[in-house]
C-alpha cells in the first residue's frame, strides 16, 4: 500500500481536524471515540483506483478480532476542486472506525447526517473523473453519441445503456 507523501500528510490532518469538529457537533463523540479518531494513521489509496475512494483498513489479529490499522482517501480527491468531497468521505469512512462496518441502514443514517449534502452526492463525478483520467478507449454510442470512458476496448460486446446500439471502441487520442 502506498503511503502519503508529506504533501498529502499535509493536506490530511486538516481534513480530520475539520470531520472531527463536525462529528462532534453531530453526535457528541465520547473521549474514548475522539481519540480513537484522532490517532488512526491516515493514508492514500493507489492512484489507479476509480471506483474506491476512500477505505478503512483492519487487520484480523490470531484471536478473531480486528485491529485497526489505516484509512485511507484517494490521492485525487487531495485537492482543493474535491476538498468537499474529501471531507465527506473522510466522515464516511471515520463512521466504519467506529464500529459501523457494514452499510446498513443505521451506517446510511448516519452518513446523511453530514451537513453538506452537495458533497455526499458528488460520488458518481469522482468516480467519473477518475475514469477519464485513466481511459484510453472511449466506447461511444453512433446513434446517442453518448460516451463511456473505459481502460479496454469493448470489440462490440457492449450496448449503450441509452438506446441499446452496439457501441464502437475510439482511441481517446482521436476524441479531443
Amino acid at each position: 500500500m502506498p503511503t502519503a507523501n508529506p504533501a498529502q500528510q499535509g493536506f490530511l490532518e486538516p481534513l480530520r481536524d475539520e470531520v472531527l469538529e463536525v462529528m462532534q457537533g453531530l453526535f457528541a463523540l465520547d473521549k474514548e471515540d475522539m481519540a480513537l479518531l484522532s490517532e488512526v494513521k491516515l493514508g492514500v489509496l493507489r492512484s489507479n483506483a476509480t471506483q474506491r475512494h476512500g477505505a478503512t483498513r483492519w487487520q484480523r489479529l490470531p484471536d478473531g478480532s480486528l485491529n485497526l490499522e489505516v484509512v485511507d482517501l484517494h490521492p485525487a480527491l487531495l485537492v482543493k476542486a474535491w476538498r468537499d468531497y474529501a471531507l465527506f468521505v473522510l466522515y464516511h469512512e471515520f463512521i466504519h472506525v467506529l464500529g459501523h462496518r457494514a452499510h446498513d441502514a443505521t451506517f446510511r443514517n448516519l452518513e446523511r447526517l453530514w451537513p453538506d449534502q452537495t458533497a455526499a452526492q458528488q460520488g458518481k463525478d469522482f468516480t467519473h473523473d477518475r475514469r477519464l483520467a485513466r481511459a484510453r478507449w472511449h466506447w461511444v454510442c453512433p446513434t446517442c453519441e453518448q460516451r463511456y470512458p473505459r481502460q479496454r476496448r469493448g470489440s462490440g460486446r457492449f450496448l449503450c445503456k441509452a438506446c441499446k446500439t452496439v457501441l464502437i471502441d475510439v482511441p481517446v487520442k482521436d476524441i479531443q
